[in-house]
């Protein structure tokens, strides 16, 4: 990747990106956004420069692209207020519920509605219930053993008046949660795992979808991920695509949030290099999540704490995600994590 450069520096052939701007020119927001990270892939390599909006604005318009960044701009100004029915007015905590036997985090117990229960006492939002897990080196669960992990779970909390997401990737278990009632559809494969689960959701207008990157399956996803380039941008161009899938399918932005898929495909450098530019994700338009909470990126950037001592780590990188937009934090310390936010929102009234 080349040097920060100026504007001036770069080549202004009108039409050099106009076939398609989106998959060679991204904004990263710097300094509240009145000054952007621009990179721009040429078919050898990334340059990265700063700019101010002004600049980058006259620079788009010279080369034919303004109308593009424009765009960009316009999902930076006006973010989406509101997702699953929950207003955005301030970071959103989604408690996790693994109701699996072979959850790094949960010691291979079964977590329960009564799990899900007590964080919404410690202040979650919204549970997100998954009945297959997806760490590294996890193996695929058949659907119906999935759904009776999950369903029963799922049914409880909303009976109790939760907001409950469903994680899964399989159509049999989103059918079954759509029919249940849960709110939101969370698929680690953005629904290319089985196109399906899509074409239900977009048969049930109040469902919303949370879509994640990643590079491969969970079972081998860990094996040897590789990159050409910045991470980040890969992962804007997979979700951007998968956004318009989604649209193409009846399912608007407005039901949509989106996942750069932290541990997912990733080395601890693409982790670390997509977290610096994690606010590039809100020029797509969509409410951003993310999901850290005691992954083992943690431990290999520090001195490879088990997953139970990687709370401090944990949060370090949420407040992070929340300085770049970051919207939903998904967490299994739901009091810690809503005291840290707490305390990261009391100094942004001083800003």
């Amino acid at each position: 990747m080349k040097n920060v450069v100026r504007l001036g520096q770069l080549p202004r052939e009108k039409g050099v990106w106009s076939e398609e701007p989106s998959k060679s020119v991204y904004l990263n927001p710097l300094y509240k956004a009145e000054y952007f990270e621009v990179l721009i892939r040429d078919a050898e390599d990334v340059f990265s420069i700063h700019a101010s909006t002004t600049e980058i604005d006259s620079w788009s318009n010279s080369v034919g692209i303004g109308s593009y960044t424009d765009r960009i701009f316009e999902n930076f100004s006006n973010p989406v207020k509101t997702f699953a029915g929950l207003p955005l007015n301030k970071p959103l905590i989604m408690g996790i519920v693994n109701a699996t036997p072979d959850s790094f985090s949960n010691g291979g117990r079964f977590d329960t509605a009564d799990t899900g229960m007590q964080m919404l006492y410690d202040g979650a939002d919204l549970i997100d219930v998954g009945g297959e897990s997806t760490r590294p080196g996890a193996r695929c669960v058949d659907a119906e053993e999935e759904a009776g992990r999950v369903l029963p779970v799922v049914e409880e909390l909303l009976h109790n008046g939760a907001v409950v997401s469903v994680d899964t990737r399989k159509s049999f278990v989103v059918a079954g949660a759509i029919q249940a009632g849960a709110q939101i559809i969370n698929d680690v494969s953005a629904f290319t795992f089985d196109g399906d689960g899509l074409e239900y959701v977009s048969q049930t207008p109040q469902t919303a979808v949370i879509l994640m990157h990643s590079q491969g399956t969970p079972e081998h996803m860990q094996d040897a991920p590789s990159y050409d380039g910045p991470a980040s941008l890969e992962v804007f161009d997979y979700l951007s695509d998968r956004i318009t899938a989604c649209e193409k399918a009846g399912v608007f932005r407005n039901r949509i949030c989106i996942d750069p898929g932290i541990g997912f495909g990733k080395t601890l450098s693409d982790n670390c290099e997509i977290l610096s530019r994690l606010g590039m994700l809100k020029g797509l338009g969509c409410p951003l999540l993310l999901g850290v909470s005691r992954k083992s990126f943690i431990a290999a950037a520090s001195r490879n704490e088990l997953s139970d001592f990687r709370l401090s780590g944990t949060i370090s990188a949420e407040i992070t995600a929340l300085d770049k937009g970051a919207d939903i934090l998904r967490v299994h310390d739901v009091a810690e994590t809503l005291q840290a936010v707490s305390v990261w929102r009391k100094t942004k009234e001083f800003e």
